[in-house]
């Protein structure tokens, strides 16, 4: 993974000693609240309900063991033990204290980490797929375009101060597992006719207030450009993006209101009056980012492993878990490994300081030192050994982390909600929560098949409740929490925005009423391949209406 270079070392304690002196200027009564949060932000420092949360950078959401026990001894140190991985691929901690936050930066410098971009009008923290560089079906890795782009974007002069914030998200495999086609930009790789790799440029996707599906820009475009095409869109939002209006204030509503042809106009304009050679993307640098990335020191293995298959034969619970927490690996006898953060009744992506620990532990002696976030919540081990496979899991299963539902029912996303967040307008962890425990039986999960349950606790959807299977939104009315609940979204290759489905719910109400549709699913479903989504999309909502709002109405 890329380790920082003497700029990076210079910048980051940089940045820890200039947030020192204003942290000190905001307690001493020099800075009031108002000239601080600018200041804060541009740190990852937010004000929340209860106490300062402080969001930490995981660039394209690859951590070494090492970084990972740091952010263990963070939690303990400076929070309550926990952390809570987000769905940027990043962490945050939700009970930091002002004063000590310019020494817990100091610490995350040490071991190469930070949290700047992780707020504020900039470009965000860079993701991409969770099983870049190991996936059967990946054309390349990803992550050093991801890197290039993070060192592109970081303290460039034309983007401290977008319209507002920008979330750049990319892929270097055909099955998109990066959420591409609703980020502000999207980058997917292909290959052409002669085997050469270039990009598919997105733009205008998003969820929150306005949810929209990206548009292709550029169906392919050489990577030798790719600065230089994304630094003409950046220049087209950056003159014609809206700062009167906040909420419409994304390039979304840009590319909305100017149209797709004359956005790409623009752009195409922009890209053609640029001076290439300022923004190049020179080969020997991208070669030297991917020095970095380079494969690690795989073994020469069978594609089946004996050992494997006989602990796959004799635990049933093991041979459940291989089921829904294993990937392919691009390499004979490995293995990906997705680790759950979504125990039955747990905080979805919250993971305890001795959980990191040993997840940490189990990288250095199975995974090449590597461990990746997903945008699902969830924590990866990306090149595990078949051989070892029933090792980690008897590790896992004794730290609460063997839970498999990778994709089901319980692999619930959710923001923090009312509980932390101030912009929140109803709970999201509680809701969850009670969801979690009622499909707490694996076997039944495994039955309903691949369902994306996605909460969001305000019209922000930090949860994407806009691309859940189910999403279930959380809004007040008249003092009173209740929750919207959208069917047919999806993030992946097939995206799509879920259209609600009808009146609202209580929170008491909502679990019954998940209940309900997924019976209904059952019900419907044509054999047992057809999945939630396909049904969905092949009878639309009528069905679920029908199960969910007629018993009412008859009354």
């Amino acid at each position: 993974m890329y380790r920082y270079d003497e700029f990076d070392h210079r910048f980051v304690a940089e940045r820890v000693a200039q947030f020192r002196d204003q942290a000190e200027r905001r307690l001493s009564g020099e800075l009031t609240e108002e000239e601080f949060k600018p200041l804060r932000l541009m740190n990852g420092l937010y004000l929340q309900l209860h106490a300062y949360m402080l969001r930490v950078a995981i660039p394209y959401g690859t951590l070494s063991a090492r970084q990972m026990r740091r952010l263990a001894d963070v939690a303990d140190k400076y929070d309550r033990g926990y952390g809570h991985f987000t769905t940027r691929q990043n962490i945050q901690y939700n009970w930091i204290k002002l004063e000590e936050t310019a020494n817990l930066l100091a610490e995350l410098s040490e071991v190469e980490m930070h949290a700047i971009q992780t707020s504020g009008n900039c470009i965000r923290n860079v993701t991409t797929d969770h099983w870049a560089g190991a996936a059967a079906d990946e054309l390349a890795d990803p992550r050093p375009v991801a890197e290039l782009l993070r060192q592109w974007s970081t303290l460039h002069p034309e983007f401290s101060f977008l319209p507002r914030k920008f979330k750049i998200a990319v892929t270097g495999a055909p099955n998109d597992r990066a959420a591409v086609k609703v980020h502000d930009i999207g980058l997917r790789m292909h290959a052409n006719d002669k085997g050469e790799h270039g990009w598919e440029v997105i733009v205008g996707g998003g969820l929150g207030r306005t949810p929209l599906i990206g548009f292709t820009v550029r169906n392919f475009l050489p990577e030798a450009d790719l600065l230089t095409y994304l630094e003409a869109i950046m220049r087209v939002y950056n003159l014609h993006g809206r700062r009167d209006n906040k909420y419409k204030a994304r390039i979304k509503i840009l590319v909305h209101e100017l149209g797709e042809e004359n956005f790409r106009a623009e752009v195409e304009a922009e890209f053609n009056r640029q001076t290439k050679l300022d923004v190049e993307v020179e080969q020997h640098e991208l070669e030297r980012i991917s020095a970095y990335f380079a494969a690690p020191d795989f073994e020469v293995l069978p594609k089946r492993s004996a050992d494997y298959e006989i602990a796959f034969a004799r635990n049933p619970d093991f041979a459940q878990w291989v089921r829904s927490n294993i990937a392919a690996h691009r390499r004979d006898g490995y293995a990906i490994v997705n680790i759950s953060l979504k125990p039955e009744g747990g905080i979805p992506g919250d993971a305890t300081s001795d959980q990191m620990r040993s997840i940490a532990d189990l990288a250095d002696r199975f995974s090449f030192d590597e461990i990746r976030v997903s945008h699902h919540q969830n924590l990866v081990l990306p090149h595990v050994k078949q051989d070892d496979l029933y090792k980690v899991w008897k590790v896992l299963r004794a730290n609460d982390l063997a839970t498999a539902n990778i994709g089901a029912a319980g692999d619930i996303i959710a923001c923090p909600g009312l509980d932390y967040c101030t912009l929140a307008t109803a709970r999201s962890i509680p809701i969850a929560q009670t969801i979690s425990r009622r499909f707490a039986d694996l076997n039944r999960q495994h039955e309903i098949g691949p369902l994306r349950i996605n909460i969001s606790g305000c019209i922000n959807a930090c949860g994407h409740h806009h691309v859940g299977h189910i999403g279930i939104l959380g809004l007040e009315k008249k003092g009173v929490e209740y929750y919207q609940i959208t069917l047919g979204g999806s993030s992946a290759t097939d995206a799509s925005i879920g259209t609600i489905l009808g009146p609202g719910f209580s929170g008491d109400e909502v679990p019954d009423a998940i209940e309900t549709i997924v019976k209904t699913y059952l019900d419907v479903r044509k054999g047992g391949d057809e999945t939630f989504l396909d049904v969905i999309r092949r009878a639309g909502h009528a069905p679920f209406k029908e199960a969910l709002y007629a018993p009412a109405q008859r009354q």
